[in-house]
């Protein structure tokens, strides 16, 4: 595989993210029910995929501590959609490069650049900007719960950093451990109408089980920052949806630190990318 079908697997993989606020708001179980029904769905795509291509599943210390961050990414981000609104969990998630480059930092010591430092520098203004919101609107603790969902997040792009890691067996072993943190709350669930488990099994499916298997196998030959400029997608595309099936739309306040947030770590892409072609340009 190329890189152009690298980047044509994570486009896929960030088409079918993109559905993950919609999903959540029109089903209307607890976000640990939903998100146990999905990580269940998504363990058997996920292991049926590791068969297939003859992948072991690894259990190690560092898959282990990889399948705990998954875990809490998907779990904090979709107990955040059912808190805030859809725009203001998917934003607040997409601040996972600035998180990236702040562990890199003070767990890996590699020193930020100074366009590393202006960044997270806008960037948090932006996310002053929801909390600024939060506070009338009520939706702090939704906020709240998306930041730490992006902190997460970032880990996830770091999977391959943990001694012992595997990127594959830590989304398989934590959307195990997601099926089962929830179970208790989905076996309580009473609603299981045809709408909501169409909603809930396509969730399952093609928005967490497939989407990873896309992103997993494009993230391996994609240019990581052509890869993160091509997710960009998923921000914009999530709450066009829920705003045009579900009517929900986002506050001013929000909408301004939406694009602080989206615009900066867009530029962040692009000029890191025109960066490293002048340092590969450059003679020794």
């Amino acid at each position: 595989m190329n890189s152009k079908k690298g980047l044509l697997c994570v486009f896929a993989a960030s088409l079918l993210f993109s559905t993950g606020g919609l999903l959540v708001k029109l089903i209307p179980w607890q976000s640990l029910s939903i998100n146990s029904f999905r990580s269940i769905i998504s363990v058997c795509i996920l292991y049926a995929f590791a068969k297939v291509t003859r992948q072991k599943v690894k259990f190690t210390p560092g898959t282990i501590a990889g399948a705990c961050i998954v875990a809490c990414s998907t779990t904090l981000y979709t107990a955040a959609t059912k808190l805030t609104t859809a725009a203001n969990a998917i934003l607040l998630q997409f601040t996972s490069p600035i998180w990236v480059i702040l562990f890199m930092w003070l767990i890996f010591k590699e020193k930020p650049k100074k366009l590393d430092i202006l960044t997270s520098v806008i960037v948090f203004c932006g996310i002053g900007c929801f909390f600024l919101d939060g506070l009338g609107s009520g939706d702090m603790v939704g906020d709240c719960l998306a930041v730490l969902a992006g902190i997460c997040y970032g880990w996830i792009f770091m999977l391959n950093k943990i001694p012992g890691g595997d990127p594959l067996s830590s989304t398989l072993l934590g959307h195990g451990l997601a099926a089962i943190v929830g179970l208790p709350s989905l076996l309580q669930e009473t609603q299981f109408d045809s709408r909501t488990l169409t909603a809930a099994v396509v969730m399952g499916v093609f928005q967490l089980g497939i989407a990873y298997i896309f992103l997993t196998v494009g993230v391996k030959y994609a240019p990581p920052v052509s890869a993160s400029l091509v997710t960009g997608i998923e921000p914009i595309l999530n709450p066009i949806l829920v705003a045009v099936v579900v009517g929900e739309t986002i506050t001013g306040l929000s909408l301004v630190g939406g694009v602080i947030v989206f615009v900066t770590i867009m530029v962040y892409n692009l000029v890191s990318a025109q960066l490293d072609k002048k340092k590969e340009a450059s003679p020794c």
